[in-house]
Order: structure tokens, then sequence, then C-alpha cells
């Protein structure tokens, strides 16, 4: 016969876990394990680790004094270098116990060979310190401090700037400017495959030129003679005498559209690039092609002269920008940063260094060897054009009519602003494709999609407390090459 188990409440089974629960565990109430010695050593020579391995390898009382002295201002050199702290008096790098670091935690129980020990585990490793953490000396006091995060330094103010004056005339998209030595002109060139020349003080056309039988997408104003040189998609590149208005020279060479064109600043040297994927320079007066730079993949869209070594830089489709040697006609560098077709490119007039501009981003370099130095990145566009003026202004222009400042020194975009399209054009033909600063470096001229030239200017009634910088210190990140 089964016996009836009895039922119970769920109070009453809890009730009674609980008393053997305490009734098992009652024997041990009050007795509290002694200290392990062993275990607390331990411990106080990990955290002694953590904590001060900046100063555990300090070097012997009896080095040299020179040498010693040689050692101290080294590493006060290295401290002020990478650490933000205020610099304070640095102290006597030496085995005296009575200046080592303080070591947190009760040691009176240690005995003299422990102590010792531990002595020697503050002063064991400096060269593997940790690298997030920084020794600080201020007064006399020395302390391990959690390295701060680099931050961005505070943007130079620059005044906003605010459309000037729209130049309306060419029949067709306008790809390319240029800007005269003397300040007093600039000419455009257009896909309705004429050159215009504009007063830069009117905005009132003072002259046009035809005989290309294709879009005009390259100009350049020589500083020394009165030519003008242009090149198209026709793959002519031509010298226009301004004396008589007439073209008076063609190089011939090109084996495709010539997309760009630059006058080196000291010799007579013209260097055109386009979509055969190479770059040619030309001899202004023989016509002759001194030199033709491959290496190119695709097609080269921007092409830069300069007076110092690298003499030619140039940008590509490929995704590439090239540093070329002038005189031997081959690559000096080549950058491979950047992950889309590279379409623009802008020298600084005074540093240096250039940026390259791409869908991906707008990229900072350093001559001679193509150093990279920062990204300029938000401008999420197809950027096809970039100015950059004395005052540390760059601009960008992209295909959808966005046009983005920055600030040269920090990449911090300033103000952002919108073209607005022609009256008649739909809302597709804002987009921008070239861009220059004139002499003065106070008036940006924009060529644009709806066949008009914008002029923007400075607003001269702003200032730094009618316009102030929206910026607070963001944490710098990791540099993406």
């Amino acid at each position: 016969m089964v016996e009836e188990v009895q039922k119970h409440s769920v109070h009453t089974l809890v009730f009674r876990s609980l008393k053997r629960t305490h009734d098992m565990f009652l024997a041990e109430q009050g007795n509290i394990p002694g200290k392990d010695e062993k275990s607390l050593l331990l411990r106080k020579l990990v955290k002694i680790d953590d904590e001060y391995g900046l100063v555990k390898n300090l070097p012997k009382q009896n080095r040299p004094k020179d040498e010693l002295r040689d050692k101290q201002s080294e590493m006060s050199k290295i401290h002020d270098l990478q650490h933000p702290w205020p610099a304070g008096e640095m102290l006597a790098l030496t085995m005296d116990p009575s200046q080592a670091a303080p070591v947190y935690g009760d040691q009176s129980r240690l005995t003299d060979a422990q102590a010792g020990m531990q002595e020697r585990q503050i002063l064991g490793q400096l060269d593997r310190s940790d690298p997030s953490k920084a020794l600080v000396t201020i007064g006399q006091q020395q302390a391990l401090v959690p390295k701060k995060a680099p931050t961005m330094p505070k943007p130079t103010w620059h005044p906003p700037w605010k459309l000037f004056r729209v130049i309306s005339g060419h029949q067709g998209w306008v790809r390319c400017i240029a800007v005269e030595p003397g300040n007093e002109w600039f000419a455009t060139g257009a896909a309705d495959r004429i050159i215009k020349i504009w007063d830069l003080a009117s905005g009132t056309l003072k002259l046009s030129l035809t005989g290309h039988i294709s879009a005009v997408r390259g100009l350049a104003v020589s500083p020394r003679q009165p030519y003008l040189f242009s090149c198209g998609e026709d793959k002519q590149v031509r010298c226009w005498d301004l004396e008589y208005n007439k073209a008076i020279r063609h190089y011939h060479g090109h084996l495709s559209a010539c997309y760009a064109l630059d006058i080196h600043p000291l010799i007579d040297v013209l260097v055109t690039c386009g979509r055969d994927g190479s770059a040619r320079v030309w001899d202004m007066r023989t016509k002759a092609c001194v030199h033709t730079l491959t290496g190119h993949t695709n097609t080269v869209a921007a092409v830069k002269c300069q007076a110092v070594e690298p003499q030619v830089v140039t940008g590509s489709h490929d995704c590439t920008i090239r540093l070329w040697d002038l005189a031997a006609g081959r690559t000096r560098v080549t950058l491979t940063n950047h992950k889309k077709s590279v379409r623009s490119l802008a020298l600084h007039p005074t540093q240096y260094t250039f940026a390259s501009g791409s869908p991906d981003n707008i990229k900072q370099w350093k001559f001679p060897d193509g150093n990279f130095v920062q990204n300029l990145s938000g401008h999420n566009a197809i950027v096809n054009s970039l100015a950059l003026n004395t005052d540390n202004v760059l601009v960008s222009g992209a295909d959808n009519g966005s046009m983005y400042f920055w600030d040269w020194r920090t990449g911090y975009n300033f103000q952002r602003i919108q073209a607005s399209v022609q009256p008649g054009s739909i809302d597709s033909e804002a987009g921008i494709f070239a861009m220059a600063f004139d002499q003065s470096n106070s008036r940006l001229i924009t060529a644009e999609a709806d066949k008009t030239i914008k002029i923007y200017k400075e607003d001269e009634t702003a200032t730094e407390e009618t316009h102030p910088i929206s910026w607070r210190p963001d944490i710098i990140k990791k540099k993406r090459y």
C-alpha cells in the first residue's frame, strides 16, 4: 500500500530549506580565515607593476654625472614633447629609497627582504612601461597620470563667404577658369567650345575666342608672356596670343581628350594631361614634347606645377597621385591612399603642402615625399574642384552644387553653401566643375553646370562675435590612410 505524500505550502517548503542551510553553515560562523601573506604580497607586486611601470628602471647612482645629466635632459625633452601637463622641476634619478615612487597599501608587515624585492620591482622596467600612462612631475612630487586623449586644436576664425555676382553668357557647362596675374580679368572655357574673357571688377564680357571644336576643359594664363593656353576634348592644346587675340601655336600629341593643363612657374614649359592616361610636358616655343609622363592606368584628371621638387603632381581616375621628377621624366612617388578617383589638386601658396579631392575624402599631403597629413572628411559627394588661398581657406566644390569651406590647419569645416541654379535650370544642373581664387584671395570664382559663373566674397561686416565658431574640441580619431 502506497503511503500518501503529505502536501505542504510553498512558504513551508522554502522555510525548511532555509533552516537546513542555516544549520549546515552554523558551525563555521565566527571563524574568519587567517590572512594569506603570500597572496597579499603578490597582489601588491601586481599593483606596483601596473601603477609604477614607468619608474621601475631608474639609472644607478654611480653613473658619471655628465651621463646622468644628459639622461635627465633627454627625459625632460620627451616629457615636454609628449605630455601636455605643466612641466615642473624633475627629481634626481637616484636609487635613494626616500625618493622612490610611493606604494599604495600597508607595508608594515613586510620583511626587509620583501621590501627590497618590491623596490627592485618598482625600479625594474622603464622600457616596458605602459604607453597609456605618463610620468608627470609637479614641484617635488612624481605621479602617474593616464594620458589625455589628443584633441583637435581650435581652428582659426574665418569670415563667412556669400554670393556676390552671377555672370551669364556661356551656352554650355562652364568647365574651367583662369585668373590673369594682374587681377584685371579672368577667362572661362565651356562646353559651347568658346573661351570667354571677363572683366573681374564689373563682370562684363571683354572677348570671345573661338577655335576649339569640342568642350574646353583647361585654361592657364602665362605670367611672363601675353599668352593664354587652352586644352579641350578635341585633343587640342592651343596657345593664344592676347595681343592679337588669335591662336598662334598648336601642341599635337594627345591621343584622346585633354582634361587639364598648368604652366611651370619658372621654366617655359607647359604640362597637360588627359584621357589617354598620360601627362605631357611641352616646350612652349618649339612646340616639342619634352616628356611623356606615363604610369597612370586611367584618365589623368588634374595636374599641378610648382617651382621646387617635385615639380609636377598629377591626380588620376586610377585612384593614385603621382609626384614626378621633371628632369628625368619619371615617377618619384606614387600615393595610393585614395580609394576613389582623384579629380582635383590644390597646392598651398606658401606652405610645402597640397590637397587632393576625391569622393571618399579630401586629403592633405606634405612634400617632397607625399607624407599624409590628415583627412578632411564630410564632403560626401564627387569633389570636382579645390581652391586654396593664402588665408588658409580651402574650398571644395562638388557635382551636387555643394561647397565646403575648410580651415587648412585643423581641417575644420566652418561653412557650407549650396549653390542655387540659374532660373530656368533644373536642380540637377547645380554642379560645380572648377573654382579659383583671384590674385587678392578675396574673391572666389566658380564655374557651374547651369552655364553661369558665380563670384563669392567674404562678408566684410562679419566678426567673430556676430558669426562665432560652433566648434568644440573633439577627440582626434585615428588617422585613416
